[in-house]
């Protein structure tokens, strides 16, 4: 008697090859989200930063002063009114900044939240990361949607070139205004950055305006890294849990 076909969403070989790409890339948006609303996350505050950074290395004070940022910010959004956990620290899920700052959040007694991404080498979840909101990405680009897509702020340390292309990106983001929010966005060691990139010189060069530099806040240490968010933040909720960003349409656009 011959066997039954296979239903095609049973069907590992076709799921696995590249017909199914679009399937994946949708899972890959729908699995976090049916995940995020059963544990009604609501916002986040996003940690970026290098994974090679340790405690005791060398520029260990930047993974130090994560975790501290983080567990003031955890402490602080304990502290406030809400339907929903406001402002999860959130990261991508992986070792040195990405891990100080879940390590920060865990110290404060909360939740935190990890979108980690398979790599050959650096990149495997850290052990802070609450299990029910640690994602696993095959695709840069989902893992980039869901960390714009919840954040309320982000805090930038130094890193390397996964941290620059995530700068970027927010930075062209909220430049060409396609978050209908403002985000705000802390570079976190002025001294790194300024020396990594010439953001004055892009301006001179015409590359961007002068006012684009607003776009970002130079901060230096934890405490005042709080007292910026805490001014920068919008407290009232959106309505909705995740409380996602919207974007922001062309004139005639559908």
């Amino acid at each position: 008697m011959p066997q039954s076909p296979k239903l095609a969403y049973k069907d590992g070989a076709f799921l696995d090859g590249p017909d199914a790409r679009p399937l994946r890339i949708l899972a890959e948006y729908l699995q976090p989200l049916r995940e995020l609303r059963r544990a009604r996350v609501h916002d986040t505050v996003v940690f970026f930063g290098s994974a090679r950074l340790r405690e005791d290395g060398p520029l260990g004070r930047y993974y130090r002063e994560a975790r501290e940022l983080a567990r003031l910010l955890t402490a602080w959004s304990h502290t406030l009114p809400a339907d929903g956990h406001r402002f999860i620290v959130c990261s991508g899920g992986a070792g040195g900044i990405m891990e100080a700052a879940n390590r920060g959040a865990v110290d404060a007694g909360g939740r935190t939240i990890g979108f980690n991404i398979g790599l050959p080498h650096e990149q495997r979840p850290n052990a802070f990361v609450t299990p029910e909101l640690c994602f696993e990405f095959h695709y840069f680009f989902m893992r980039k949607l869901w960390f714009a897509h919840l954040a309320r702020a982000m805090v930038v340390f130094p890193g390397g070139f996964g941290t620059i292309d995530e700068l970027s990106e927010m930075l062209m983001l909220s430049q060409t205004g396609k978050l209908e929010r403002r985000i705000p966005i802390l570079l976190y060691g002025a001294s790194y950055w300024r020396e990594v990139i010439d953001f004055d010189a892009l301006v001179r060069h015409g590359m961007i305006a002068a006012a684009d530099l607003e776009l970002f806040v130079w901060v230096d240490d934890p405490a005042d890294a709080l007292r910026v968010l805490q001014e920068r933040l919008a407290l009232e909720g959106d309505g909705e849990t995740p409380a996602f960003a919207k974007s922001r349409t062309t004139k005639g656009s559908p």
